[in-house]
């Protein structure tokens, strides 16, 4: 019995150890443009670029992005920082078409992605913020 107590408290201190395992360390990346995205529409009559604040995505680092509008309507969202993880990664295409379809930063989270999707919205919405500037 009293070696019981200790190997317990052992594996559950190995498993801990186990679980909070990250392969790969964390490090932000700048995503100048992603693949398939079209170019925004040169400046000029009612296209208008707006940058929005960066936005800490829990551990993981920090999204931004920028917002293109086109005589008011939302033509392109680009990432300028975000945290290089898989799960980000995946989610970033599907935040960007939630933006275009919504045309606004009212969007969805992407499961498995939630603290980027909400950083990302919240970038998002502050570039929109500044329309008005």
């Amino acid at each position: 019995m009293k070696k019981t107590i200790p190997v317990l408290l052992l594996t559950a201190a190995g498993f801990a150890w186990v679980w909070q395992y990250e392969p790969v360390p964390h490090t932000e990346t700048a995503v100048v443009a992603q693949a398939g995205t079209p170019q925004p529409p040169a400046a000029g009559a009612g296209s208008q670029t707006l940058t929005g604040t960066e936005v800490a995505a829990g551990r993981h680092g920090i999204v931004q992005v920028e917002v293109v509008l086109t005589n008011g309507s939302i033509t392109d969202v680009r990432v300028l920082r975000a945290p290089d993880t898989n799960p980000t990664e995946r989610a970033l295409p599907t935040l960007r078409e939630e933006a275009l379809t919504a045309q606004s930063a009212d969007i969805d989270t992407v499961s498995g992605a939630t603290m980027t999707s909400e950083a990302y919205a919240e970038s998002l919405q502050a570039a929109l913020d500044r329309k008005g500037s």
